[in-house]
C-alpha cells in the first residue's frame, strides 16, 4: 500500500512539474491538494508522513470520522464540498483552514457570525460554476464579483481566490474553456481592487485534467483517484450533493 501511494504521488508531481514547464511556470507555484474523500486515515497518513501536507474532504461526516486519527500529524485541512449552513459549527470544530466552496451570501453571513463569536478568521475561495451545469454548485460567473464585494464586507472571511470543478468531459477544449473562464474572472475581479480581497489562488483541475488547469493558471490542483485509487462511489455522488 505505502509503496503504491508514494509511487503515484511521484507520478503526479512529475505531471505537475512537466505541465508547469510546458506552460512556462514555476512548479513551486502549484500546490498539490490530496482529495481524500472515501480514503481511510491509514492511507492518508502515508502521504502526510512523506511530507505532503494539504488535504481536503467533501463531506463533514468524513472530516469528523478521520480527524482524531490524523490530528497528531501536521497538515493543512481544506473543505471542498457543498456546505449546508447547519454544518458550519461542525466545520469549525475540525481545524479547517480554508473553505474552498463558498458560493452564496447566506452561507458567508452565517459563517461570519460563528467566526465572530469564536474570535476567529477563515480563508475562503469563491466557488464559481464555470460549466453552466445545473448539477454543479457555485455562483454564476456573472454574479461572482457581486458576491466577492458582499463577502469582503465580512471581516472574518479572507477571500484568497476562486475555485471551480469544471466540466467532467473527455473533450479537452470544453474543459479548458471552464478553466480559462475562471482565470479571466479572477483577473477581472483583481482589476477591481476590492478592499481586503486577494485573488491569487485558482483551485481547479483534478486527476484527469490537471495539465489543462495548470496551463490556464491553476495554483491548486485537487487529486485523489490518481493517488489513492478508484473510489467505491462515483464522483457525481460528491459533486452533485445536497448535504455535506
Amino acid at each position: 500500500m505505502k509503496e503504491d501511494i508514494l509511487h503515484q504521488i511521484t507520478l503526479i508531481e512529475k505531471r505537475i512539474a512537466d505541465a508547469c514547464v510546458a506552460a512556462g511556470r514555476n512548479p513551486q507555484d502549484v500546490r498539490l491538494l490530496l482529495a481524500t474523500k472515501t480514503v481511510p486515515p491509514e492511507r492518508i497518513r502515508v502521504a502526510l508522513e512523506a511530507g505532503r501536507t494539504l488535504i481536503a474532504e467533501n463531506k463533514i461526516q468524513e472530516l469528523k470520522e478521520k480527524f482524531a486519527a490524523l490530528e497528531d500529524i501536521p497538515h493543512e485541512n481544506h473543505f471542498i464540498g457543498h456546505l449546508q449552513t447547519n454544518k458550519i459549527k461542525d466545520l469549525l470544530k475540525y481545524n479547517v483552514s480554508c473553505l474552498q466552496s463558498l458560493d452564496r451570501l447566506d452561507l458567508a453571513e452565517k459563517l461570519h457570525q460563528r467566526l465572530q463569536s469564536d474570535n476567529r478568521t477563515m480563508d475562503v475561495l469563491i466557488q464559481v460554476n464555470t460549466s453552466g451545469e445545473a448539477s454543479k454548485f457555485g455562483v454564476e460567473p456573472a454574479l461572482a464579483l457581486d458576491l466577492v464585494r458582499s463577502v469582503a464586507q465580512l471581516k472574518t472571511l479572507r477571500i484568497k481566490g476562486l475555485m471551480t470543478i469544471g466540466l467532467l468531459s473527455a473533450e479537452a477544449g470544453k474543459v479548458q474553456a471552464c478553466f480559462r473562464l475562471l482565470r479571466n474572472l479572477r483577473n477581472s475581479i483583481r482589476a477591481q481592487g476590492v478592499d481586503g480581497v486577494e485573488m491569487n489562488e485558482l483551485s481547479m483541475g483534478m486527476s484527469g485534467d490537471l495539465e489543462t488547469a495548470i496551463a490556464e493558471g491553476a495554483t491548486i490542483v485537487r487529486v485523489g483517484t490518481a493517488i489513492f485509487g478508484q473510489r467505491p462511489t462515483p464522483d457525481s455522488f460528491y459533486w452533485n450533493e445536497n448535504t455535506a
